[in-house]
Parts: C-alpha cells; structure tokens; sequence
C-alpha cells in the first residue's frame, strides 16, 4: 500500500442538489481519495431522494452542513449569486472548498472569497471547467516541454444547444449570471490559461449576440484576448442548436459520451412548455438529483473518450497541436505525430478537480485553479462583456 492510500480520504458535502451537484456526486463516489459525506438542498424533494439513496445526513441550510465535524470539504453548486455567501460560510466553519464557476458574479466578491479562504487557512479550488480536462493537461504539458517553441496563439470554438436547454428565469438574466458569458466561457478561458501556464488576460476585443428576443441573454460570442508573453487567443462560442461542434470530434460529446445528432431537438422541446415556471420544472425534472440526468449517471464510468469542449488548434512557433478523440496530434516539422491518453477516467475533468482538492488538503500542494485563477477568469469574462458593450456591430475592445 503507497502512503497516499493510507492517508484518510477527504469527506466531502455537497451544496446543491441540481445539475452541478447531480453531476459531482458519482465522481465523488468513485475518486479513490474522496468520500460522500453529506448534502444539503432548499427542496425536500431533493432531500428525499438523496436520503433514500445515501446513508450520509442531508440538511435544508447549507450552514447545518458546514458545522458537522465529519465533512472536510464541500463542493457548493448553488446559482452564481449565492458562491460568495456561501464560501465564506464554509471557511468560517473551517472547510476546504470547490466552488462551481464562475466563481461568482463581482470582482469584490472573488476578493471577500480568497480573502475568508486565507484568513481560515484552507483550500480553495474553482472548478469544474474544462480547464481540468485530460487534454487540457496533454496540450499543456507538451506546450511547457518547449520541443515547438514558445506558444503563440490559441484558437478555441464551440458550437452547442446551451440558448434552448430548460432553464430557470434567473439563467436568462446576464445581471444574475446567466447566458454563455458566465456559464459557457469560462471554460473556454480556463483552457487557454490552463495552456498558456496560467498567465493573466490583459486585453480584449469582442462581440456578443442575443438572437432570440425569446432567450434575452448572450448566447453567441467572438473575442480575441491578448495574454501576457505575447499569446492571443480567439474564442467563438454560438448556443442556438444549430450547428453542433462535435461532428468535428466524432461524435463524442462535452462528457467523452457518444452521441448522436440531435440539430434542432433541443429547440423543438422547449416549445412543449408553456411559460417560465413549467420551464424551470422541467429543469428540476431533467436535471436535478433523481431526475432523468441522474439516471443516466451510471454510464459515466463507460464513456467513449475524455471530455473536451469544442474544438481546439494551440499553435507555438515550430508546430501546431490540437485535442482529439484520444489524445492530441501535434503537427511539427516532421510531420503529424499522434499523443496518446490513457483510458478516460470515471467523472472526466471533474475527478481532476477532487484531484486537485486532494493534493492540496492531503499533501500541501497549492492547487492551480485556486482563488487567484478563478478571479482572473471572471475578470476576462466582465471584460467580454465591457468590450461588446457597444454591441453589433461594432468590435469593442477592453485593455489595461
């Protein structure tokens, strides 16, 4: 047995029972080094189900969850506006923290985050994004051995149904965070800093797009971002079901799951409820803890591929690389060249994220994607939205 094996597990509760947390909870259960400890969830509902399944206590209010001695860490899935309240809280009851990107709405807020985490001595990690990803590291890794040279520009987009998935009415309100800026970009971001080593964006030119009067938030985007070290980057991202971005991958979707064609689907089931709260059930339905997703759940461990999000192409001065089923091919002087992965893990990117959490509560060691990170991606995300602030069609720019 290695001595990380004999180290005790971290027990971890979760703050939210809906899509994030619906999600988290199988990883959680398969991470070698974690431990289903607790949930917490306004709905009884969703209690209930938990409670059937899981011998672990379930509680209304998140700060009940807090003040158990048994839970170490918790990942808090709440709606956006609730992160900061919420992460103080739990570093008050001296918790270690995952919290869901965005990491919260308001600079001043990411800055009161890191603030309690610091002042409480423990880990805070942002996470989920695709920044985690298994291909993120691979990309990452072969752009930091030097073998291209230095990394000059990234060009990342994707193409998804995200506009006319169900919703709840706050989703579709940008001042609540909703729409792709907050929910979908920051992905993209996280994996050009997550490549480039994690430096920070300091310019922006960008244009945003509302297409449907009907989903009145940003569901398309193109920026350029300027990064330190003289790395741009072009991030395009549309949510309207049209195209979708992994015919391109083979058919293996966001989660490495196969999947098949669906253009237009996700529109034409929208159309069967009749007004924001059968909307926002259906939500509950679909997505919550016992809902559809949730059933669905026990394939995770059987996926096809890793997970990705669109298509990449990461270009340094002697060659190209770019994410694919697999692994990644790196285009060098000598011809294409084919890396490969191991077999996906159970629960993708996310297990990279209990990955982090672990090696910092366990072994000390200070997590990438922590506060600082988290903070920066918000920050290139509020500035997206300032440069497009003059709208279509003219290209807005930010820089400091």
């Amino acid at each position: 047995m290695t001595t990380a094996e004999k180290k005790d597990p971290v027990r971890i509760g979760v703050v939210g029972l809906g899509m994030a947390g619906t999600i988290m909870i199988p990883v959680i259960l398969a991470h070698p080094a974690t431990v289903l400890a607790g949930a917490c969830d306004l709905s009884a509902d969703l209690r209930e189900s938990f409670a059937r399944d899981f011998s672990c206590p379930v509680t209304e209010s998140a700060e009940e969850l807090f003040a158990r001695s048994d839970i170490d860490a918790v990942y808090i899935a709440t709606p956006h506006q609730f992160h900061c309240e919420n992460v103080k809280l739990a570093a008050s009851y001296g918790k270690h923290v995952i919290v869901e990107k965005p990491m919260a709405l308001t600079l001043p807020d990411c800055d009161a985050m890191i603030a309690a985490a610091e002042a409480a001595g423990t880990v805070l990690v942002v996470g989920h994004s695709h920044g985690f990803d298994s291909t993120t590291k691979l990309v990452s890794e072969i752009v930091a051995s030097g073998r291209l040279g230095r990394l000059r520009m990234i060009l990342t987009f994707n193409y998804t149904d995200f506009v006319y998935r169900f919703r709840r009415p706050e989703e579709l309100d940008t001042s609540l965070g909703g729409g792709i800026i907050f929910n979908q970009i920051p992905h993209q971001i996280d994996f050009v800093r997550t490549v480039a080593g994690g430096v920070r964006v300091t310019g922006v030119s960008a244009v945003t797009g509302q297409f449907d009067p009907g989903r009145p938030t940003e569901g398309a985007m193109m920026s350029l971002l300027e990064l330190e070290g003289g790395i741009y980057a072009t991030l395009v991202y549309s949510g309207y079901d049209h195209f979708d971005s992994d015919e391109l991958h083979g058919w293996i979707g966001e989660g490495g799951q196969t999947k098949e064609p669906r253009h237009g689907k996700t529109r034409a089931q929208l159309r069967s409820v009749a007004d924001p709260a059968d909307e926002a059930a259906m939500r509950g339905k679909v997505y919550s803890y016992g809902g559809s997703l949730w059933k669905q759940l026990g394939f995770r461990g059987d996926r096809s591929d890793h997970p990705h999000f669109g298509m990449a192409i990461v270009t340094c001065e002697r060659g190209d690389i770019r994410p694919v089923p697999g692994g990644a091919m790196v285009y060098g002087d000598g011809g294409p060249e084919f890396v490969k992965l191991d077999p996906p893990r159970a629960g993708g990117g996310r297990s990279e994220v209990l990955d982090e959490l672990c090696a910092a509560v366990r072994d000390g060691q200070h997590p990438m994607h922590d506060g600082a990170f988290g903070r920066e991606t918000l920050r290139a995300c509020s500035n997206i939205l300032l440069a497009a602030a003059a709208g279509l069609p003219d290209v807005g720019t930010w820089r400091e």
